[in-house]
């Protein structure tokens, strides 16, 4: 006996909207949020116990450099499609 196919509906309209919507709004939490730690490593005002300052520091500069480069290339794919 074959197997019947189920049928997806897609998402038009305000559904597909707002997916759109709450993706950009995750998407721009997420670099906030990595800013803000990376930033904070790298000033010293965010700390991570036994764990030398320069490690920390260095850290914090690649979590910087990585969400910039994130967000860019981020940018360039939409632009692109």
């Amino acid at each position: 006996m074959p197997k019947k196919r189920v049928r997806l509906k897609s998402t038009n309209g305000t559904e597909g909207m707002l997916k759109v919507i709450w993706g950009f709004v995750a998407w721009i939490t997420g670099m906030l949020v990595s800013l803000a730690v990376g930033f904070g490593m790298v000033s010293g005002s965010l700390r991570v116990p036994l764990i030398p300052e320069i490690v920390t520091t260095t850290a914090g500069w690649v979590v910087v450099i990585l969400t910039i480069l994130g967000a860019a290339l981020a940018l360039i794919d939409k632009i692109a499609k």
